[in-house]
This record gives structure tokens, sequence and C-alpha cells, in this order.
């Protein structure tokens, strides 16, 4: 790790008391961004949030395809400035030689590479992690790929919908009668950002008691696996498989979303007894709570249909608001549907600053997901909204040592030949 100064200096609008400017957590990491698209890049902005120097390399002609991936606002893609915020951008293509030696001055004084490329592409370009770690033997590699780096599958193409469906995410999603369902958003790539920037900061803390850096192989299908809960050891002891059921849980009942009086949609959760007894005396059918199966959320989810019809009666001849009042004042446990226009307007998100504003240089003040946790200590920020293409690469490139007249070549477009692996 390096000096202070290399981190973002200036803390969020919303981080008035300054903490931030001069004790973010991973102030003292330089990590080199060199994924594309959503589970690397991600992982690096959670470790920028927190303070980390974050140097986005990019292809200098063609940038990260997600500069123009979903919605763009007067040509700017929207989603890159929320992923690639608190990053320094620059352009520098690694398949040529002058790419490539900027790049290795840049890794001597570096902590992390966070990379994405298919299994063999760093090695062709001679940037495989023995060269890496001849030059910086502390530094951290971490590899973000659909498959893993080795088995059959490794040089697959991988992106975090064949995750959503290799993992078993699909098959269990959707109502009983339909078809597997996947997520209409990166759910593999975003679970795989989390386990990357926890993997890194796992090295990070190893390298202290080591001294040396190593790799981190990470597969996309595995994080989202993992967090889909016991089913390898179910049915490797019972031999059962999990099916669809829509909204509904097989660990208890009620558990659905329900249509309002006024159109709206609330959810209704009963994990703890007490919270079920609760709603049943809520909706007027206490009479259920002294049904044998009733003490049991297993036994609750056999009787669903019942317990679904009576809760559902007694919300839609509701306003969603008049819903959720009852429903608090019972202590029992429910939550409006929203789209992202309430999420905006909700009073908890305001207090919590979960979503924050940010200046952008091109387009103004911007609305964002703010940094992921709070710390007492040692907060994060948003200093910065993601750069334009290539904005940094002279100041970061000379920075590192690399000669002016090849700085001029690389800013130019003359000093890179040829496009991405």
């Amino acid at each position: 790790m390096h000096s202070p100064d290399t981190g973002p200096g200036a803390s969020s609008p919303h981080e008035a008391a300054s903490p931030a400017a001069t004790a973010q957590a991973l102030r003292d990491l330089v990590v080199l961004d060199i994924a594309t698209l959503f589970a690397g890049p991600m992982a690096a902005t959670m470790l920028g949030d927190f303070g980390a120097e974050v140097i986005k390399v990019e292809h200098p002609a063609k940038g990260d395809p997600v500069r123009t991936h979903g919605a763009a606002k007067d040509g700017v893609g929207l989603w890159w400035k929320m992923l690639s915020r608190n990053k320094k951008a620059v352009g520098l293509y690694l398949g040529s030689q002058e790419g490539q030696a900027a790049f290795k001055r840049m890794v001597a004084e570096a902590d992390v590479v966070i990379e994405n490329f298919r299994p063999g592409t760093l090695e062709r370009w001679g940037l495989g992690y023995d060269v890496l770690s001849e030059i910086n033997p502390r530094l951290i590699l971490a590899r973000v790929t659909g498959f893993g780096q080795f088995g059959p599958y490794a040089k697959r193409p991988g992106f975090g919908t064949l995750a959503e469906a290799m993992s078993g995410f699909a098959a269990i999603t959707g109502e009983p009668d339909g078809p597997p369902t996947l997520p209409p958003f990166g759910l593999a790539d975003g679970i795989a950002a989390l386990t990357t920037a926890y993997a890194v900061m796992t090295a990070v803390h190893a390298r202290e008691h080591t001294g040396r850096g190593q790799v981190v192989d990470l597969a996309i299908t595995e994080p989202i696996l993992t967090v889909l809960g016991p089913q390898p050891t179910v049915y490797d002891q019972l031999g059962a498989l999990q099916q669809r059921q829509g909204n509904r849980s097989s660990n208890n009942a009620p558990r659905n979303t329900y249509r309002t009086a006024d159109g709206g949609w609330v959810a209704v959760s009963t994990s703890a007894q007490s919270i079920a007894e609760r709603v049943m005396r809520l909706v007027g059918r206490p009479d259920l709570i002294e049904e044998p199966w009733f003490a049991s959320g297993a036994e609750r989810a056999r009787h669903a249909d019942e317990l679904d019809e009576a809760v559902g009666a007694w919300i839609a001849e509701r306003d969603r608001a008049e819903v959720v009042a009852a429903f608090e004042e019972a202590q029992a446990a429910v939550a409006p549907i929203y789209d992202v226009r309430d999420v905006l307007d909700d009073p908890q998100f305001r207090a919590l600053d979960t979503i924050t504003t940010v200046d952008d240089p091109e387009l103004g003040p911007m609305r964002m997901q703010n940094v992921l946790f709070r710390l007492s200590e040692t907060p994060g920020a948003i200093t910065s909204t993601g750069p334009a293409l290539g904005a940094d690469t002279a100041e970061v490139l000379a920075r590192f040592g690399v000669e002016p007249d090849a700085i001029e070549r690389i800013t130019k477009g003359t000093g890179e030949a040829g496009g991405p692996a």
C-alpha cells in the first residue's frame, strides 16, 4: 500500500465533516481496473468508494463497453457515470508493446489489478502473474471470469446471465406453471462484484502477514450459487429439488405480494411465528392461529392458499398507505413494493442518504446510489462521477514515469495498434 496522498482528496457534499478526505479506510490502496462491463469494474468501484485510488485502464479509442450500455443523456452513458465513479480514466491498449510497457510501470507501484479477460489473454500479452509479480511481488491480481481459470468451460465467454442460468437461480424463479425466469438486471454480476471486493481485501490482509501478493480466481457462477442457500446439501441428503413457487416460500406463509385497493402492491413476510400470528389477528382471522398446522412455518406453507385468501382479501379493501400503517401499528412485517420513483421519495432512504446527489462536469447534479455502508471513523464518499474517455491518461502516466514522447503517442493513439482481445 502507498501514501495517503494517492487517493481521492475531497469529501462528498454529504460528508460535510470531511473525515472522508483524511481518513478513508482504503486511502493508501492503488487499484488498476482493467476489467470491462460489470462484475470486475463494480468491485473496483466499491474499493474506490472507500478511498482506494482506482485507475480505470481501457481501450483508448473504444473504451469500456459500459460507456454505451443502457440509457444515455445527451449522448453520455448514465450507467458509466455510476459504475466508474471515484475512478481516473487512462486510455491504454494492453495488446501493444508501448501499452504493455506503460502498464508495467503502473504495476510496479500498484496494490491490486482487477481483470476479466478470458484465461490466457494476459499471458498472451506477456502480462501474466508470473511477469507482474516479478515486477511487484506484493501485487494482488483479481481475475473475474464466467467459469474460473481452469476446467472444461474456462475459455467460454462468461456473462452474468449464464451464471444466473447455471447456478440454479433461474430454475427456482418464476411461477410454478411458468418458464424459468431471469432477473432484469445484473444480479450475478453484482453478487460477484461484492465477493471480488471481499476477496481483494482478504488478500490485502493476508499480505500484511506474508509480505506477498497472490491471485484471486473468481468465477461469476460461484457466488450466486452460494447465496441460493442449502440446495446442494438438501439434494445430497434428501434427493429433493427446490421448485418454482412464484412469490411463495416453502418455509413459511403467508408470504406473497398482495394488491391494494388503490392499485398498489405490498409484500408480506412471516418468517417468525410471532409475526405470522400478528398478521392473522390484524386481518381478522385469529381462528387460523388455533389450527394445529399453524405452529410450523413449513406446515403454514402447505396451507398457503387459505392464508393468502385471508390476507389478500383484507388488503384488497384498503389503500396501500393504510395497509402499511396498520401493519406497522400491529408490529407485523410489510413493505410497499416500490418503483424507483418511490425509492427516491422514501423518508427512510432520504434519512440514510441512500440515494445521494453528485455533481457531474458534463450533466450537472445527478442522483445515484451512495456508498454501500456507513463507517463511523473512516467513512466512504463519492468524489467524482465516471470520467470522460482518457481524461487522466497524461497525468497518470507521467506520474508513473512514462516518458513524455511515449505519453504523446499513446494519447494521440499512434502508440496503440489493433483492438481488444
